[in-house]
């Protein structure tokens, strides 16, 4: 199946996999919301986000670098303006990824005190009430050790489970930084086109 995956794509003279992206002018890269933005500093298209990110993923561990088809290319100046956003966009989604590994340990944190804390008291409420109890005590000091146990648990299953999925977006967002793209003239672009991949046969569809 994985050599298939790879079979999908062409590579670059130093063997490494071409995530191709095939667009009629570099404005179809960029969120439209603020036109007026340089390039350094707008927003990439929401569908060759997700392209990236799925090709990316689906490559796995093997070295890859984007190429851009563009019917209209810019100057010199303005791929390396493009090439800084690509970097700086991947290099934000990391941060945002960071930022919610820390809340994750925050509240792991919150959840373990705040449990500690009820067990604590459910410790010594049982101590307090004795063997001798009501059914109403006995309700309430129980559901003390339950919500103790339900509070350590969720702060467990926090820190142990919830923050891998972030650990490895952060690792995939941090290669695709990392990425120096490169770009081609592509006649064979339509004017009508809209962002897609170079050939339609190749890693997974952008709309």
């Amino acid at each position: 199946m994985k050599k298939d995956v790879l079979n999908r794509y062409d590579r670059d003279r130093d063997g490494n996999i071409l995530i191709d992206v095939a667009a009629e002018k570099v404005e179809e890269l960029y969120s439209d919301f603020d036109r007026s933005a340089p390039y350094i500093r707008r927003d990439l298209d929401p569908e060759l986000v997700d392209y990236l990110i799925g090709c990316a993923r689906e490559l796995g561990n093997e070295s890859f670098t984007i190429s851009f088809t563009l019917a209209q290319p810019p100057d010199e100046a303005g791929l390396s303006r493009i090439r800084g956003s690509v970097n700086n966009f991947f290099l934000y989604l990391v941060e945002v990824e960071q930022q919610k590994v820390r809340q994750m340990v925050r509240r792991s944190l919150i959840l373990f005190c705040i449990g500690f804390a009820i067990l604590s008291i459910s410790v010594w409420v049982n101590r307090w009430l004795g063997p001798d109890r009501t059914v109403v005590a006995h309700v309430f000091a129980e559901g003390l050790i339950v919500a103790a146990w339900v509070s350590l648990w969720e702060a467990l299953a926090s820190f142990l489970i919830d923050w891998f999925p972030c650990l490895r977006n952060i690792k995939l967002y941090k290669r695709l930084a990392a990425v120096q793209p490169v770009f081609r003239s592509g006649p064979e672009v339509s004017g009508d086109a809209a962002l897609q991949p170079a050939a339609s046969d190749r890693g997974p569809q952008a709309p």
